[in-house]
């Protein structure tokens, strides 16, 4: 019995019926220029109706989406004069807001450079651990076999980013990647392995070498489960549900702690610390251009807000991925991931009339916009029941190139997920739509994860320049970990001699002021902290695609 309603079987037998004269072959990959071309009439990204010009502050004049803009422009949630800075209410040497990978292995790292665990907090404004890091599905990637490299690894990344990337900054995360992996092992990761207990390794779009690593397809639960562990048994002291919603800045100019709500209590509350690390993630749950997102519930840009308001340089906040396989049907599980490692191991996007229309391992941003112009150009897209439209993402090619058993092997989430909806996706294809998936930009960091403000650090999606203008699947988890744990180390270094000066949020009347100056009269907020849902049509019905 399938779990799809009953207008959709024609087009289900249509895949069924083209499978076998599908095995083993593959769509021509793009050339550069069809690449190109395909971007710019299709990739949300293209559209400028989407974006406005920055108005204020020192990245001033760079083209954001609107959504990005808002929070950008917007005042303050608290005044200066309403916060009492002579009562510290916690005083530390490393202040870590945000707690998935990259805040966690912060953490420890701190730790192992130095810094007392009591002399440590971590802030969540959820639960620790939950984060988009918990969620991601597919991998992560190293070059650690014998006909890889970290040049080769290097060169992708560059290439996928389309050249936009900061060199320094993917020199960085190419090399220390093989030692992040053998971390996780030495923590406790259970990485697949073959019979010969080497690694099981698998591409990824946009990737010259198989050197995706991969816990069955709950990658980043695994590790987060593994630090997280690790986390606790240091004894590192950290508060849930608690929000920052402004840095701290001292008489030297340096950012000296942070402004935080206590979402139980309903109280402000001061942290003093001698080093800050944003690791706040991405913005997500900002639905850019009103797609559904794959993003956990807390990914509402704070952490670029926050930084912008030091003074804090951002960079490529005009690009945001959009990653091909977004579930489409069932309603219940709209926008949420289907992992990539699915076309990795054989998945193949087929139309309506299960016919291949591209290249299934084509960089994220070149498939994305190929199954909008499939459903909205050529009109050869499924519709759901609520409208939506979608393609088939093949899944029962994966067993019959590799085996009875694969999918339930190494696919467990995404085969329970389905199953429960009544798609077996052993025998029946999924109906995908590319949703939002991650930001591309952030705060600029140099290697070792400073930002251009004293006293602040930033590591993982909050940040920019590591990805360029499109990221590669697997280097999210990687890029938490690496500058994750440099964060922690150089945070820690300067911890131990660092001074703090007289506190102050002079910055937040400053930034009253450009609002004030840029003639932007607004009553809007930021950080938004939580997402406001009430009232709201489901968002990926009113796409702006048309």
């Amino acid at each position: 019995m399938s779990g799809y309603p009953e207008y959709m079987q024609e087009s289900l037998k249509k895949v069924a019926d083209s499978r076998a004269a599908r095995f083993g072959k593959d769509f021509i990959p793009m050339t550069p220029e069809q690449r190109q071309e395909i971007l710019e009439k299709f990739h949300p990204d293209w559209k400028p109706a989407g974006k406005r010009t920055l108005a204020i502050g020192p990245s001033k004049g760079m083209i954001i989406p609107h959504e990005v803009a808002d929070i950008l422009e917007a005042h303050p949630i608290v005044k200066s004069k309403e916060i009492d800075l002579s009562k510290v209410d916690y005083d530390v040497d490393v202040l870590i807001i945000g707690a998935g990978g990259a805040g966690m292995s912060a953490g420890l790292l701190a730790h192992e450079n130095g810094i007392p665990a009591d002399r440590i907090l971590m802030v969540q404004k959820l639960r620790l651990g939950d984060a988009n890091s918990k969620m991601a599905q597919g991998g992560i990637q190293a070059a650690d076999k014998l006909d890889d490299d970290p040049l080769k690894h290097y060169l992708d990344i560059i290439g996928g980013g389309h050249y936009a990337n900061k060199p320094e900054l993917v020199e960085a995360m190419v090399k220390d990647a093989p030692d992040v992996i053998k971390w996780h092992e030495e923590l406790g990761v259970m990485y697949d392995k073959l019979a010969d207990g080497t690694m099981m390794e698998i591409a990824g779009g946009g990737t010259s070498r198989r050197r995706m690593h991969s816990c069955k397809d709950y990658t980043g639960l695994e590790l987060t489960r593994v630090v997280l562990d690790e986390f606790i048994n240091k004894g590192i002291g950290y508060v849930e549900f608690t929000c920052a919603v402004d840095l701290l800045m001292d008489d030297k100019d340096q950012v000296a702690g942070a402004v935080l709500y206590d979402l139980d209590s309903n109280e402000y509350k001061i942290a003093k610390a001698k080093s800050t690390i944003l690791a706040t993630g991405g913005f997500g749950r900002l639905h850019i251009q009103g797609f559904a997102t794959t993003n956990h519930y807390g990914a509402t840009g704070d952490g670029i807000v926050m930084a912008y308001r030091t003074g804090a340089i951002l960079r490529d906040l005009d690009s945001t991925q959009y990653h091909p396989t977004g579930a489409a049907y069932p309603e219940q599980i709209v926008g949420q991931l289907a992992t990539e490692k699915l076309r990795g191991r054989g998945a193949q996007p087929v139309n309506k009339d299960g016919e291949l229309f591209v290249y299934h391992l084509e960089p994220r941003d070149i498939e994305s916009s190929s199954y909008i112009r499939e459903c909205y150009e050529r009109n050869n897209g499924i519709t759901t029941p609520t409208g939506m439209r979608a393609v088939w993402l093949d899944t029962p090619q994966i067993e019959a190139v590799n085996g009875v058993g694969t999918i339930e092997r190494e696919f467990a989430a995404m085969f329970r997920t389905f199953n429960k909806f009544g798609v077996d996706i052993r025998k029946e294809p999924m109906a995908v739509f590319p949703t939002l998936h991650y930001q591309n930009g952030g705060v600029e960091i140099n290697a070792k994860t400073e930002t251009n403000i004293p006293g602040l650090f930033c590591a993982g999606e909050v940040c920019g320049g590591v990805h360029g203008k499109n990221r590669l699947m697997g280097n999210s988890q990687l890029d938490i970990y690496v500058f994750g744990r440099r964060a922690g180390k150089y945070a820690a270094e300067r911890a131990k001699t660092a001074t703090t000066g007289k506190l102050t949020l002079a910055h937040l009347d400053r930034y009253d002021r450009w609002l004030d100056e840029a003639g932007i009269k607004t009553d809007r907020k930021a950080p938004l902290l939580l997402p406001e849902y009430r009232g709201q049509k489901t968002l990926e019905h009113k796409l702006k695609l048309l």
